[in-house]
């Protein structure tokens, strides 16, 4: 009892702690990275941003509006549009809208499109001031996000 007073009284236990985080604040222990100006190295699988890809050849998206990325998402935060083209007789993309902001970033959208017009990306900036910058359309879907070029 006298030796749990005395440890309390003398903060026994704080200087205890404090000598465990000083002994392993050796600048051989300690990594910085500059971030705005150095920009991180990500990880090869990391699935970041989505986005849309386009046709090289013809510059239209790849999509071919079947709408599988859709009904793979578990969260339901993709909705797309599709109509049917009267020349070519075949299904075209005519809106498409995705959610960020509830994304979890599973895949399970790029993996169900038999085109690869849908994919995740490597970008990882994606934050906003809005709850309504979060919701991607088309354009955006296909451009990708802009970050911010900081200069020092």
């Amino acid at each position: 009892m006298i030796r749990a007073f005395l440890k309390r009284v003398f903060l026994v236990d704080l200087f205890e702690g404090l000598r465990v985080t000083f002994r392993n604040q050796k600048p051989k222990y300690i990594y910085t990275e500059q971030y705005p100006a150095q920009r991180p190295k990500v990880a090869e699988r990391y699935r970041g941003a989505p986005r849309l890809n386009l046709n090289p050849e013809t510059g239209e998206p790849l999509c071919i509006g079947c709408n599988l990325c859709a009904l793979a998402c578990p969260e339901s935060l993709i909705v797309m549009t599709s109509i049917r083209d009267e020349k070519t007789k075949r299904k075209t993309m005519n809106t498409f809208l995705f959610d960020t902001s509830r994304c979890m970033f599973c895949g399970l959208c790029e993996e169900a499109c038999p085109s690869d017009a849908l994919e995740l990306t490597q970008d990882f900036e994606l934050a906003t001031y809005t709850r309504e910058g979060q919701i991607w359309d088309r354009k955006m879907m296909e451009e990708g996000p802009k970050p911010t070029r900081y200069k020092c």
